[in-house]
């Protein structure tokens, strides 16, 4: 079987000779670390990106490849904010201006999210100003994004089109349908973001209506041309730990039907696998996402709360599907770590439906030898 054909036939609970190995690829400390170590090359380094089939990091570790490659419309501002230094501060620090037209704190050597400071997005004036443009459809935002074939990045447009018309008996092919509040999480900050719900619905309902829309127009022109998927895939990232950075019941009043709106038009152009990327805890919005179409749930962070597959099927039964859950953690410790880690997901994996993977990018206190040890194992037990 091709990678693609286990892929496909794990979801749709079909028979298949082994379990595909996947990832979700890499901080860019960790491969500048296994540079330094003599695993990689600088080369192999720099030539490495999500998507990218003959991805030479993946085949060194033994993994298949990543479930977060795919085409990738732009659904986000465009033209987006001018990045640009607001201040600089004697420690080396700076105020940034980033693309989404929010001001972030960048210290030295941080590798991780930036504080905010401030949002250009802050009322009704400043949305209709800076933001209702640039998040307006044109064909640009598809025709100019690119598909990754092979090792090459080709124009949507000057050859991407021909790939992803065509059946590709060994490539896993997804789109990115963007994000229906992740981003308007983003461009508002959290705490602006729930004040808006109160202080102005409206603004809120036309800032999430008008995002939602872009979405679908870009799903559905790319659609329109005869592009053939194998999953459609949705970014979200709108829970911490303890839960969502958005109450619920406003998540399926006010998200929910925008969701469906899409996942309608995925199914009525054969795509079945719908998933979505979102960190933290995700229970509570679980049921909303299946209730309107997204059926895969990703990565499944074990985190400090433990998730896992196994209570959401079964509660909600064998709708739902999983990509994820693999605690890297294991990945900073030694064998016998991978080896529970293995162990404690055999019966996950006995469930159907459900295709584990390190459960965020691999981060820079990974082992080397432990991740080839894992994808060995992974062999091993599920091939």
């Amino acid at each position: 079987m091709t990678h693609r054909e286990r892929v496909l036939a794990v979801l749709r609970y079909q028979a298949y000779d082994r379990l595909p190995i996947l990832h979700f690829g890499f901080w860019r400390e960790t491969l500048a670390k296994w540079v330094e170590d003599g695993y990689l090359t600088s080369e192999e380094n720099e030539r490495w990106a999500e998507g990218n089939p003959d991805d030479t990091i993946s085949k060194k570790l033994g993994f298949d490849g990543g479930w977060a490659s795919g085409f990738h419309p732009s659904t986000h501002l465009f033209p987006a904010f001018e990045a640009r230094t607001i201040e600089e501060f004697p420690d080396g620090s700076r105020h940034v201006m980033n693309a989404e037209g929010v001001v972030v704190l960048q210290a030295p050597g941080a590798t991780g999210i930036p504080a905010e400071i401030r949002h250009t997005l802050v009322d009704r004036k400043s949305w209709e100003e800076h933001y209702v443009w640039r998040l307006q459809w044109n064909e640009d935002r598809v025709r100019k994004a690119h598909v990754r074939i092979r090792d090459r990045l080709v124009p949507f447009d000057e050859g991407g089109l021909e790939f992803l018309r065509k059946d590709q008996p060994d490539d896993f092919v997804g789109i990115s349908c963007g994000s229906l509040y992740g981003v308007v999480r983003n461009l508002l900050g959290i705490e602006n973001a729930c004040y808006l719900q109160s202080d102005d619905e409206a603004l809120f309902d036309e800032i999430l209506e008008t995002c939602a829309t872009l979405c679908h127009r870009c799903v559905e022109w790319t659609l329109q041309q005869g592009a053939k998927f194998d999953r459609a895939h949705f970014w979200e990232d709108i829970c911490f730990k303890n839960g969502p950075l958005i109450a619920p019941e406003v998540f399926r009043a006010k998200i929910g039907p925008r969701y469906r709106k899409i996942t309608d038009l995925l199914k009525r152009y054969g795509v079945d696998i719908v998933s979505v990327d979102s960190d933290g805890k995700i229970d509570a919005l679980v049921p909303i996402w299946l209730e309107n179409g997204v059926n895969t749930m990703f990565p499944i962070e074990v985190g400090t709360w433990n998730a896992s597959i196994k209570p959401w099927r079964e509660k909600y039964g064998k709708g739902l599907l999983g990509v994820g859950g693999m605690n890297k953690v294991a990945f900073t410790r030694d064998r016998a770590a991978v080896d529970a880690e293995i162990e404690r997901l055999k019966p996950l994996v006995a469930l159907g439906g459900y295709i584990p993977c390190p459960d965020h990018r691999i981060s820079p206190d990974a082992k080397w030898d432990l991740v080839r040890y894992y994808c060995d194992r992974m062999r091993e037990t599920f091939g």
